[in-house]
């Protein structure tokens, strides 16, 4: 087998990996515990009682004689109502209320079998395009963040590329790049994919969700005509032993989204916000771009990115965000869910309740980057997202004026079917090349 064949093989099954880190399915299993509302889209209204069947299955059949709990209440939140049962026909449909304002209420079951514990859950909305932020939005957010803005742009780029032989292909280049983030000295890294074809180009700038990885880049929409960069926000080399990451992730960068909340001029996000505008400053200044199409495209931490680099550059045309995180973050102050990652919550908000913390929130949620977004985008998410929970994604959604669609496929939790991955790519790929 020739060996550049065997090299784009490993490519992309490294690319596929790094793609589904955070948004593929679950893993199958022998047991399943299904939950389902009574209304096909799980859509209720205010005041509209909710009933919600669960039923566990073994190799496609109902297994009968088993013993399950259940739990009803807001998600995250305590249970309204609990109880213990045996499902002697292996089903049962249960009552599980409603809820008088916009919300949504989980019921989530767990079953007993053989010495192991199965789950399954179901969330029902109730006026969700109705649901309000709980987050402050703060009088001078504008001008903090013109004014960080600012300071970025005295900060000389020095781009640096190399490429990278083994993952080009006969059709693109791949280069590993690094530039100057916003304080001489730091740096952002990511994996660059420019077309081999003479031309001009659209570009999409792919930010990434939580965690620490290697990067591969996305080769497959710069086969089709559109330069790509996707960068980490560490400001570490993107090319590494996947145990330096690993190590990362457990020692030095664990907790990463704490670190100075209390000060706002010192919030670990802030390099990363300034970081995916300067890596637009390097995209629109490749000679390969046509000068004019750019979007970004993100999952989770990466949605939120999606929606804040749309909010602070007017470059960005285009937006596509899967599920994002850093939404509404102070919801469980107000005693409902609050965003990824879940700063309030009861285990956090023991340290995070102070009133520099919470200040310092509201210049990084998403909701006020939301609000002012001017441009296009497509989202997607599920009701089962137990990271970031329904509630706080769709008090950012809500506050969107720019024109916006949302494809929402309630079964999902923080995973994607690959039916909405390439939803959401093919609209963001026909905006910009304009199809």
């Amino acid at each position: 087998m020739p060996a550049i064949f065997i090299r784009r093989i490993s490519f992309l099954c490294i690319f596929f990996f790094c793609v589904c880190f955070s948004q593929s399915q679950p893993a199958e299993q022998l047991i399943k515990v299904l939950v389902t509302p009574d209304k096909s889209d799980w859509t209720y209204k205010p005041g509209e009682k909710v009933r919600f069947t669960i039923t566990v299955f073994k190799s496609g059949a109902v297994l009968k004689n088993v013993a399950v709990k259940y739990e009803v209440g807001p998600e995250k939140m305590d249970p309204d109502k609990k109880d213990s049962l045996n499902l002697s026909g292996g089903t049962i449909t249960l009552d599980g209320g409603t809820m008088k304002t916009a919300g949504f209420l989980r019921c989530i079951a767990t079953a007993f079998v053989d010495g192991k514990t199965y789950r399954g859950l179901a969330t029902a909305a109730f006026n969700p395009l109705q649901i309000e932020p709980a987050i402050q939005n703060p009088s001078d957010f504008v001008s903090y963040w013109e004014g960080a803005k600012a300071e970025l742009a005295t900060i000389p780029l020095d781009a640096r590329m190399t490429l990278i032989p083994e993952r080009c292909t006969e059709k693109v280049n791949v280069y590993h790049v690094n530039l100057q983030n916003f304080r001489a000295g730091t740096r952002l890294y990511g994996i660059l994919c420019v077309p081999k074809k003479e031309g001009k180009y659209p570009a999409i700038l792919h930010v990434p969700g939580a965690g620490i990885r290697p990067y591969s880049g996305d080769i497959t929409n710069a086969e089709n005509g559109i330069i790509t960069l996707q960068i980490g926000i560490h400001g570490i080399p993107v090319n590494m032993d996947p145990m330096v990451y690993n190590n990362l992730m457990s020692g030095a960068l664990s907790g990463y989204w704490n670190y100075n909340l209390d000060d706002r001029d010192r919030y670990y996000y802030k390099r990363v916000y300034l970081g995916c505008v300067r890596a637009n400053d390097f995209l629109v200044g490749l000679p390969q771009f046509d000068g004019v199409n750019l979007g970004v495209a993100g999952g989770s931490q990466g949605g939120a990115l999606s929606i804040i680099t749309a909010a602070l550059d007017t470059r960005v045309k285009f937006l596509a965000s899967f599920y994002p995180a850093l939404s509404d973050l102070t919801g469980y102050l107000k005693g409902r869910a609050g965003g990824w990652p879940h700063l309030f919550d009861r285990n956090n908000a023991p340290f995070n309740n102070t009133k520099e913390k919470v200040s310092t929130a509201a210049y990084y949620d998403v909701v006020n980057f939301a609000r002012r977004v001017k441009v296009p985008g497509m989202y997607s998410l599920g009701f089962n997202d137990e990271v970031c929970p329904p509630t706080s994604m769709y008090a950012a959604y809500n506050v969107i004026t720019a024109p916006k669609e949302i494809y929402v496929v309630p079964e999902t939790g923080h995973w994607t079917y690959p039916e909405q991955r390439d939803k959401l790519n093919n609209w963001l790929v026909q905006q910009l090349k304009g199809e």
